[in-house]
């Protein structure tokens, strides 16, 4: 497998890229007034317009196939949730992309906490985001234990649960909660519960290494490229190539470039460089 980490900024790297390149982006990008030393602290008003220029990028390189995952969450500006992330949302649908999905992270080992209007965020948005209604979704590769409900709810199925009842439009409704009878996986819901990062102290924003080894199960296969252009400390470079898939990674700064090689080091895959 291979691992190219770019040094610089994304707004000007991307261009470098070729175009319907690659099959997964995931990435989670500064948040409003976040990383003023690297990206200036972006104010809410002034996120979407400095965002939307890479979104086209990344709309260019990706594949038709392919799919974009985006870790973003709101701020709360003088009491109140701050609309970026809705606003944006609404103009990268402009832009051309389709919003297929919203994910949700529960961060399980989220602390406690309040403030006078509110209580402590403990989940994060992931925005799915596809150029086309056709993608690539391996739903498979995510499935879970069937869980504790399984034993008394299929020992004694109604009529209902037997059936998926015709609407009016001839589409299906109802459970049919029969057809899970003797299985021993099933489908995941659209909320991960994964415990924040608290291993690499090196990088102030990490998220779980299994959050986007999850979407890279999902959304690829064995030898497809993976792109996150907030590289970070690598950990969605690492979780691609432990998967067995190639990555791309773009970062603006050099003590995290340092950082991602060396935790690629650490599991003894190959790495090329470019600047």
């Amino acid at each position: 497998m291979e691992s190219r980490i770019i040094l610089g900024d994304c707004r000007e790297k991307l261009a470098g890229l070729p175009a319907d390149s690659i099959d997964l982006i995931v990435t989670s990008p500064p948040y409003a007034d976040s990383r003023a030393r690297t990206y200036g602290g972006i104010r809410p008003d002034d996120y979407v317009a400095w965002f939307l220029p890479i979104a086209a990028e990344l709309r260019r390189v990706l594949k038709p196939s392919g799919t974009f995952i985006l870790n973003i969450k709101e701020k709360v500006v003088a009491g109140e949730r701050h609309v970026y992330v809705l606003e944006l949302i609404l103009e990268m649908r402009r832009q051309g992309w389709l919003w297929t999905e919203e994910f949700i992270w529960h961060k399980r080992n989220c602390y406690p906490g309040k403030w006078p209007n509110r209580f402590r965020d403990a989940w994060e948005r992931l925005l799915q985001f596809n150029k086309t209604k056709s993608f690539t979704m391996n739903q498979e590769a995510v499935m879970v234990p069937m869980g504790d409900w399984a034993g008394p709810r299929l020992k004694n199925l109604s009529a209902t649960d037997r059936r998926r009842d015709p609407s009016r439009v001839g589409s299906g409704f109802g459970k049919n909660v029969s057809r899970w009878v003797g299985r021993e996986l099933a489908y995941p819901t659209n909320v991960l519960h994964l415990a924040t990062e608290t291993g690499n102290r090196n990088h102030s924003a990490v998220f779980p290494k299994e959050l986007p080894a999850w979407f890279i199960r999902l959304f690829t296969r064995a030898g497809d490229w993976v792109l996150d252009p907030f590289l970070g400390s690598g950990t969605t470079a690492v979780a691609a190539l432990e998967l067995g898939r190639n990555c791309i990674g773009i970062e603006v700064l050099e003590e995290n470039v340092a950082l991602a090689k060396q935790n690629l080091t650490s599991i003894q895959l190959p790495l090329l460089e470019s600047k």
